[in-house]
């Protein structure tokens, strides 16, 4: 029979907080088992690929469970949290009720877990998959000297000395000494990565909720001075051999990192497009000392206090005005339906550096804002991107580029169209150079541009066109009112 304690027990199942998204990692949980919750409030934030979420629970009640660690890659439909919504404390869950939160120490497997019936709430306007994840029952407590044998073992391989010869059995502690050292408490994944990196879970300490083991308790183990148990001896290597200790902790010639969240959507991106759309790019070199004043006189203007003026603004409103003079550029490449998309708007994407990689958020509907409004609204972009807030919403739509090389120093390149659109900018470094200006040599300010197009949509004439109208409005910036 169902009790009232099971039926009041709700999950939270990872939605889908973008388009066709399918995992997401949890970065950092802001409640604890216990803790009361109420409709909206920020559970948790999780890295998909594409931005930090922050995700609200969509019901009051008390936290009773975190299903994941912080740091663990969850697929979307999965349940995250249970929580209890009857409206009471916490209660001692019944027997044979949803099975024991990860936070809990037991040396007996728990019952297999019950699920409310109906479906599962989630975000508004998400819908969920149906998850199949079953908890395996935990094993019984091993001794530490079997379980030091087996990591000697497992060492001795890794040091790369073939199979580990078969230990001397060593008998095992009496039930005291058993109590004295339980099973550490840590989630599979974690256990996988120890066992990878050579790590005793027996001898790290643990700083999750309830004495629980997470991987940055393990890593921090890595990194420090092991201990070598003195129940079994310890196999003796060459001088030469690395461990996982030392290669974790700066002696190793490699260093291996996970891919996934923003580097691996970008590299899947970038792979998509350089494969799929065929690439042409073109370059022109040009005197933007006319520009540079501009910017100085816009900074004084008061119409433009406390927004952001710098060149960015102004090359971004001169590729804004050359897209006016040339639509067809502004256009995608529908392969299922075999149709060129023209675009009657213009998403401005702006290609940004940050912590979790690179991103490109745009403006939506740049074409219609005047200058004032594309100065706040790259302030906006460039802050929010550099706060790691950059929602999913902001990444999606764009249909043409900027990215901005120049400000590492980079004279050009040849950009990487983002996926759907037919052309990206790259803007080099501003440089006082020697250049003819009015039959003298003079020292101007001069900039190198790189303009990359699908040359499925985009023929060398019209790509070419784009590219000289933005040069010449750089170059005599009082064009962007009479082109403008």
């Amino acid at each position: 029979m169902t009790t009232m304690t099971e039926a009041s027990v709700r999950e939270f199942r990872m939605p889908d907080v973008g388009e066709g998204l399918t995992e997401a990692e949890i970065l950092k949980w802001y409640v604890q088992p216990g803790d009361t919750v109420t409709d909206g409030q920020v559970v948790c934030e999780v890295e998909t690929a594409k931005a930090a979420v922050e995700l609200p629970i969509p019901y009051d009640g008390v936290v009773r469970e975190l299903r994941f660690a912080e740091g663990t890659t969850v697929d979307v439909g999965t349940a995250i949290i249970a929580v209890d919504v009857s409206g009471g404390a916490p209660a001692e869950e019944p027997a044979g009720a949803a099975a024991a939160a990860p936070t809990t120490a037991t040396a007996t497997a728990p019952e297999p877990e019950k699920k409310p019936e109906g479906r599962q709430p989630v975000l508004v306007g998400y819908g969920v998959a149906a998850s199949s994840t079953k908890r395996r029952p935990r094993k019984g407590p091993e001794t530490p000297a079997a379980e030091a044998a087996v990591q000697a073992a497992v060492q001795q391989e890794l040091n790369g000395h073939g199979p580990a010869p078969v230990a001397t059995p060593v008998p095992a502690p009496g039930p005291a000494a058993a109590e004295e050292r339980p099973r550490p408490l840590a989630k599979p994944p974690v256990r996988k990565l120890a066992k990878d990196l050579g790590v005793d879970l027996a001898t790290v300490t643990p700083s999750g909720p309830d004495g629980i083991i997470t991987r940055d308790d393990v890593h921090a183990a890595v990194a420090a001075p092991t201990a070598v148990p003195a129940a079994v001896p310890q196999p003796t290597a060459p001088e030469t051999a690395v461990t996982p200790a030392a290669a974790s902790s700066g002696d190793a010639r490699e260093t291996r990192i996970p891919i996934k969240g923003v580097r691996k959507a970008t590299a899947a991106a970038m792979v998509g497009s350089a494969f799929t759309a065929p690439h042409v790019t073109e370059f022109v070199t040009v005197d933007v000392t006319r520009t540079m004043r501009l910017v100085e006189e816009l900074k004084q203007d008061k119409d433009l206090q406390g927004l952001r003026v710098n060149p960015l603004l102004l090359i971004a409103k001169a590729l804004l005005v050359a897209i006016k003079r040339n639509p067809d550029i502004n256009a995608s490449w529908d392969e299922a339906n075999q149709e060129i998309v023209l675009k009657h708007y213009v998403n401005l994407g702006i290609a940004a550096a940050t912590p979790r990689g690179l991103i490109v958020p745009n403006i939506k509907d740049a074409h219609a804002k005047t200058l004032p409004q594309l100065a706040e609204a790259l302030g906006e972009l460039v802050g929010t991107a550099r706060d790691g807030k950059t929602s999913p919403a902001a990444m999606q739509g764009g249909t043409v580029t900027i990215t901005n090389v120049g400000v590492f120093g980079i004279d050009t390149g040849t950009p990487i169209l983002n996926p759907g659109e037919a052309a990206i900018l790259a803007v080099g470094a501003i440089k006082l150079q020697p250049w003819v200006h009015k039959g003298k040599v003079k020292p101007r300010q001069v900039t190198t541009l790189a303009l990359s197009f699908d040359h499925r949509l985009v023929d060398g004439e019209l790509g070419s066109r784009v590219l000289a109208d933005i040069a010449a409005i750089l170059e005599q910036p009082k064009r962007l009112i009479t082109w403008g």
